[in-house]
């Protein structure tokens, strides 16, 4: 295979590289279907699981990965509501290290009797909001294994610090650092994922990711009982400074292994020391094959693009209007309403345990629906996003309607079921992110830039809607919430419809400006070769076939 040229590839010399082998054609087996490697040629095989240990591993176990999680406990003791849809496994010990801190003793010892817990969780939303998209950015212009290691050691020195604090004051300066170097982990794993991964493999590392936080957030409360409950008085120290420490304990070491292990892009940095040169050049390949862009430079012309351009007005949102939409978790208050009095229901109740633990299934069935809607859309829907979010706001708009029109005493196992499969179809968020990584492709800029400003602009919303129409108030019943996520169910549908309609236009206007300036006979498309069979519809994938498929996931809507 002849070697291809990158854009502005900063290292190495392209053109004098050893050629690269052209990968033969696989055909797709059962395997391939529960993870891709199985069907790619050994080499990529190699790579593959090479760069899925360290990254995977990373961002999935990092303590950065665990925190968002833990936001909606503390949003709830401090008087708010909020969906945490975007938790990732550690930093979620220390969002409810606050929680628990305030209830175990940090709240005398620091004097904090009035709204001080409110303004501690509205700092870090400060310093979390304003650190996403510069972040992003500087992922494109500094090796992500520097940044996001340093983000980790920031973090992990500011959650220390938070042991030792003696006033309030202290401990807000403390929590808009941990805000601001959190900030930039979540936006930049899936920006990284982007970087390294084709279509039929990066929807399932993307779930994972994101899958990781919220499996580890139900066991991170028995961790932080247990050092707690082991570990208080020890030096001196009470409780609740020891969860901070431990969670530093915890982060520091891997963000060290970080600087050695994690991956820069491969199409602006330097090759890992842990793959070859062979192995280098081939996951430019496989990125270049599918049109994924390096780096360039910033101009007044790209800024143009980037601000004439649909994309950055419209896909940001696409993931703001799913974050925002889903119901939140009222399964709990329902529940605790049976012991009222008078109770909705007599001779009904429910113990504190069964209230804990019965919406628990809940999670496990979102779990499971998520995990088949990563694997179908890579493999059976060939890369395809967008009938994934059709599905979820489908979901959306059915259960928020129910909720509003039963009556929540009427059939108490029936209601049971109904809260239970609420979240139902709701993990399409990873597969936004991850079709704006797709859309955007051939601009790696744009591409930081636009995956950062979806989760922003959704923590944003997130930080202030619900506190109006989500209120504690409000529920069981909770009317004014479901309708708010039946609406958006709604606009999630509309807005989905529009960035395929405009994909499409896209795509025809680039066919029409090569029909225009081509002056030699266009080659056919994988199409006229075999019927209306795009190449893995016949059960056969090569990553030229890769951009096709893109392509077609536009074509067959």
């Amino acid at each position: 295979m002849s070697a291809i040229p990158y854009v502005e590839e900063p290292v190495g010399n392209i053109q004098g590289s050893k050629q690269i082998k052209q990968p033969e054609p696989i055909v797709a087996t059962w395997k391939g279907r529960l993870w891709d490697t199985f069907d790619l040629p050994s080499d990529q095989r190699r790579l593959l699981f090479k760069v899925d240990a360290v990254m995977l591993t990373f961002a999935s176990v990092s303590p950065d990965s665990w925190s968002a999680c833990a936001t909606l406990a503390v949003s709830k003791l401090s008087g708010r509501q909020q969906k945490a849809n975007d938790c990732q496994v550690l930093k979620n010990l220390d969002q409810q290290n606050i929680n628990n801190a305030f209830l175990s003793g940090m709240k005398e010892d620091l004097g904090m009797h009035g709204n001080e817990l409110v303004t501690a969780v509205t700092i870090w939303t400060v310093g979390y909001v304003i650190g996403q998209i510069p972040s992003n950015i500087l992922l494109t212009r500094v090796e992500p294994r520097f940044v996001i290691p340093a983000l980790e050691i920031g973090w992990g020195i500011a959650t220390l610090g938070s042991y030792s604090v003696k006033s309030y004051k202290a401990l807000w300066a403390l929590r808009f650092l941990v805000g601001l170097f959190e900030s930039g982990f979540y936006p930049g794993i899936h920006y990284i994922l982007g970087s390294w991964y084709t279509p039929r493999e990066i929807g399932k590392r993307a779930m994972i990711f994101w899958l990781a936080g919220t499996i580890g957030s139900m066991f991170s409360g028995f961790l932080q009982a247990a050092a707690y409950r082991n570990l208080n008085g020890v030096h001196g120290l009470a409780g609740w400074r020891w969860l901070f420490i431990i969670d530093a304990i915890i982060t520091l070491p891997i963000a060290i292994l970080g600087f050695v292990f994690f991956p820069s892009a491969p199409l602006q940095d330097k090759k890992a020391w842990w793959l070859s040169h062979e192995e280098h050049e081939l996951a430019q390949w496989r990125l270049t094959s599918i049109g994924r862009a390096g780096r360039t430079k910033w101009s007044r012309a790209k800024v143009k693009r980037l601000f004439g351009s649909w994309h950055t007005y419209i896909l940001p949102f696409l993931y703001v209007i799913w974050n925002n939409g889903g119901g939140q978790q009222a399964m709990g208050y329902w529940l605790k309403s049976f012991n009222a009095k008078p109770a909705p229901v007599p001779g009904v109740s429910f113990t504190v345990s069964e209230i804990n633990q019965l919406p628990l299934i809940s999670r496990a069935i979102f779990i499971g629906t998520a995990i088949a809607y990563a694997w179908l859309s890579d493999g059976v829907f060939k890369g395809r996003r967008w009938p994934f979010i059709y599905f979820n706001a489908i979901c959306s708009l059915i259960f928020a309607t129910a909720l509003l029109k039963i009556d929540l005493y009427a059939n108490i196992n029936g209601t049971k079921l109904l809260y239970w499969f609420q979240d139902f179809g709701s993990g399409a968020g990873p597969l936004i992110l991850t079709w704006i990584n797709e859309i955007c492709s051939d601009d790696t800029e744009k591409r930081a830039l636009l995956v950062a400003a979806g989760n922003d602009l959704a923590y944003v919303f997130q930080s202030i809607l619900p506190n109006f129409v989500w209120k504690t108030v409000d529920f069981p019943e909770a009317r004014k919430g479901w309708t708010y996520s039946l609406c958006l169910a709604v606009l999630l549908i509309l807005w989905t419809s529009l960035i395929l309609v405009l994909l499409r236009r896209d795509e025809k206007r680039a066919l029409k400006a090569q029909l225009v300036e081509s002056t030699d006979v266009i080659p056919s498309s994988p199409s006229a070769n075999s019927g209306d069979e795009s190449p893995d519809e016949k059960n056969v994938y090569t990553p030229e076939a890769e951009e096709y498929n893109v392509r077609a996931a536009i074509s067959k809507v």
